[in-house]
This record gives structure tokens, C-alpha cells and sequence, in this order.
């Protein structure tokens, strides 16, 4: 497989934060022509034989896939996983372990909110969430939207929920060597997961792609639905530069909320390793 492979590495689905069950995604990426296809729910690898059942009924290639949440210098960072044993029991019990702060966190943000005259909260983002382990911000934004007090997610997250704002309520996730072993201990590759979102300066940066190399790590997501164009162009130099290969991934979660669909991303930059070469005796 080169560089010019529709394969969509990063996506979402109800088992996390995702509107979409995985068999609705694997429709939704086969008609848009993915060719390859990974489901990375939050923190979570209980959609994935779903999710490689439903891409062979499409006739897609599948890696299995999941986002680990991590903090490193003091900011949470996400870390994909990618084509790993989902009956390892290491990692099944790590994810598990990630995830039992959100319930608390997400009872905080509630009481936060309230401070500020936003009643219920917890309750309205649970409905949307159904499990309090995988309850999350972007679960909190839907209940935001739908009782008017934002025209839309993006809204809420300039007015609540981030640092310094109302509902914003940090968590201790796993660090980058946990988060790193579990995917590498699994036989999977880890990803350094859309890098530009991340407020580091140059130098923490430096450290984290330093760091994720030396802890294991093998691939940047260069391509995703986040990056601009001038930012392809910037990790696919930092791939280089550390010796990374290159993943590619919309993080698509819902058809009203995402601003990539599934498989509408530019192509891999030339000169790079795609990720999925590393992963070919992998992929279902």
C-alpha cells in the first residue's frame, strides 16, 4: 500500500463520544471510499469487533483502533492506537483504569456549571453519554445545544468547559509510557494524535515527540481534519525529522458536528511512511 490510500484512521462512533454506531460509520465510510478504516473511540475498545465485522461487510480493510487520553506538561494529550490485539488484557485493564476518573470529573463539571446557573447538567450530558465511564466534555456540549444556551458545540467550548472557563475541570489521565506500552505490548503501532491542537511551546513539543519515540512510539498523524494545509506540511517535516511514519485521520464524530467527513481528507505528503506499511500483517 503507498501514500495514495483512502484509509481513514481516526473516527468516533456511540461507543464513546460519537453520535454513530460502528456499523452506521462503516457505511458511511465505504460510500465515501475509505479503503481502510480504523474506529478510535475515547478511551475504549469495546466497538471493535463490531466495527471489523461491519467494515469486511463493506468490503473495507480494518485496523483496529482507540484514543487514549494522556497528560503530558500538564496539558491532555491523545494518543491512537492502531492495529493491536483488542483481547489484550494489559490494555483492557489500562483503558478501564483511564476511564474511571470521568464519572467524578464529570459530577465536578456538573457542579461547576451549576455555579453559574446551569442546572442539571450532569443529567442532560449522561442522556447522551448512556455510560458514566465514557461520559465526556463533548457529551456536556450536546446538552449545552440542546437547552439553548449555545447555538452550537463550537460555542460551548468558547464559553464553557475549557481551561479558565465555567465547567472546566481538569483530569490526571495515563501517561505517555503507559499509554505507549499498552498499544506497543498489544502488537498495535501508537500515533502522536492531531499535534496542532496542542498549546505547547516549541521546546514542550520537542519533548513530546522526543519522549514518544524513546517510549516506543512510531507514527504522527500528519493528515487530519483539524490540521490546516500549512500544517500537513509541518508534521509531515516533524515525521521526518524524528524518523515517524505518517498517519491519516478526519476524527469524524458526527455528521452535524465534524467539519472532516469520513475519508474527505487530502492524501498522505509524498516522501513519508504511511503508518499502515508498518502495520500490514495487521490489517483485517
Amino acid at each position: 500500500m503507498t501514500s495514495i490510500l483512502n484509509a481513514d484512521l481516526h473516527c468516533h462512533s456511540v461507543v464513546s463520544d460519537g453520535t454513530l454506531t460502528p456499523e452506521e460509520l462503516a457505511v458511511r465510510a465505504a460510500a465515501n471510499g475509505v479503503e481502510l478504516w480504523a474506529l478510535t473511540d475515547h478511551d475504549e475498545i469495546g466497538g471493535q469487533h463490531r466495527a471489523a465485522a461491519a467494515a469486511r461487510a463493506q468490503g473495507m480493510k480494518y485496523l483496529t483502533g482507540t484514543e487514549i487520553s494522556i497528560t503530558f506538561a500538564g496539558q491532555t494529550v491523545h494518543i491512537v492506537g492502531l492495529g493491536f490485539d483488542p483481547d489484550d488484557t494489559r490494555m483492557q485493564q489500562g483503558l478501564h483504569q483511564t476511564r474511571g476518573g470521568r464519572g467524578q470529573r464529570a459530577m465536578d463539571m456538573s457542579d461547576s456549571l451549576a455555579a453559574v446557573g446551569i442546572r442539571g447538567a450532569y443529567e442532560g450530558a449522561l442522556k447522551y453519554a448512556g455510560n458514566p465511564e465514557l461520559i465526556s466534555r463533548t457529551h456536556f456540549a450536546r446538552f449545552l445545544v440542546e437547552a439553548g444556551i449555545c447555538r452550537d458545540t463550537n460555542e460551548v467550548f468558547r464559553k464553557y468547559l475549557t481551561e479558565g472557563k465555567p465547567g472546566f475541570v481538569p483530569h490526571r489521565w495515563a501517561t505517555l509510557r503507559d499509554a505507549v506500552s499498552w498499544i506497543v505490548d498489544a502488537g498495535g503501532q501508537a500515533v502522536i494524535a492531531h499535534p496542532a491542537r496542542y498549546s505547547f511551546s516549541a521546546n514542550e513539543e520537542y519533548a513530546l515527540f522526543s519522549e514518544f519515540k524513546t517510549h516506543g512510539g512510531q507514527a504522527v498523524e500528519v493528515v487530519t481534519g483539524s490540521h490546516t494545509a500549512a500544517e500537513y506540511v509541518r508534521y509531515a517535516d516533524m515525521a521526518r525529522e524524528f524518523g515517524l511514519a505518517a498517519s491519516r485521520g478526519s476524527d469524524f464524530h458526527s455528521p452535524d458536528e465534524s467539519r472532516t467527513d469520513l475519508g474527505a481528507l487530502p492524501y498522505l505528503p509524498g516522501g513519508l511512511t504511511p503508518v499502515w506499511e508498518l502495520l500490514a500483517g495487521r490489517i483485517q
